[in-house]
């Protein structure tokens, strides 16, 4: 606080600005989080100064009465840690059920591919695909920016042909991976419009670093207009995996 942090610094380590309708069932299970280890903390610290200062010897020859045990303390250091770890478990498992819960009543559904080192997008009900080459120090790269339409409900559909990858936005306060042989779905409604980082979140080789991408959340129409320009540029239909391996390697790289 005396550096100029604002409460939610100081107290609950923030979190980046969300962009998602979801983000913040994630946001308030981190705050509870922090204002349930404040008030262990508190009261442990509290007990602590307590005992130190009450038991304190005040005489040198002074020697305290000697105890083998003690049933009760033993008995509620034992039992409130529990309740906390059981809770704290519950309130975890609750959000993370929703949050993962698929309606299948998406608005749009982007096919997201990761691969050895960028990102492929293929927007399934608009006939259309975006693709980008890894960028970085040494390459011409251009990251692939990912648009979707505010305040509409998107279904992400996680896909790998080579390593594990994860997909993370850290605006949305979620990330999931992408295996190889297996599609991973969730999906969520961007309610704020801009521009925002995304990344691999998953150590997936040399090059890692490197798989970054872009998220525009724009209006409907711009939406639109985006599409059109895919399509126009003859980035139609779904970029299949030889494509995309190809596409996204640097000058003089070997097919993977």
């Amino acid at each position: 606080m005396l550096s100029g942090c604002t409460a939610n610094e100081a107290f609950f380590f923030d979190l980046p600005e969300t962009a998602s309708a979801e983000a913040s069932i994630i946001q308030n299970l981190w705050n509870g989080s922090w204002i349930a280890a404040w008030a262990v903390g508190i009261v442990t610290w509290a007990l602590m100064i307590w005992a130190a200062v009450a038991y304190r010897r005040r005489h040198p020859n002074e020697v305290p009465a000697q105890t083998k045990y003690n049933i009760p303390i033993e008995a509620l250091y034992t039992v409130v840690p529990l309740i906390m770890i059981l809770g704290l478990f519950w309130f975890t498992a609750r959000d993370q059920s929703e949050i993962l819960t698929v309606g299948n009543d998406e608005q749009q559904t982007v096919e997201v591919v990761g691969f050895r080192w960028s990102w492929a997008f293929n927007y399934l009900d608009q006939d259309a695909y975006d693709v980008g080459v890894p960028y970085g120090e040494g390459s011409v790269g251009e990251p692939p920016t990912l648009y979707l339409p505010v305040d509409e409900k998107i279904r992400f559909e996680l896909k790998s042909p080579d390593v594990i990858h994860s997909f993370w936005v850290p605006a949305f306060l979620f990330k999931m991976d992408l295996i190889p042989g297996k599609t991973n779905v969730f999906e969520l409604t961007p309610d704020r419009l801009g521009t925002y980082a995304g990344k691999c979140a998953e150590l997936c080789g040399v090059d890692h670093a490197r798989m970054l991408f872009q998220v525009k959340i724009v209006e409907r129409d711009e939406f639109n207009a985006k599409m059109s320009e895919l399509r126009a540029a003859g980035k139609t239909g779904v970029l299949d995996t030889d494509r995309i391996t190809n596409e996204g390697q640097r000058p003089g790289e070997r097919r993977l």
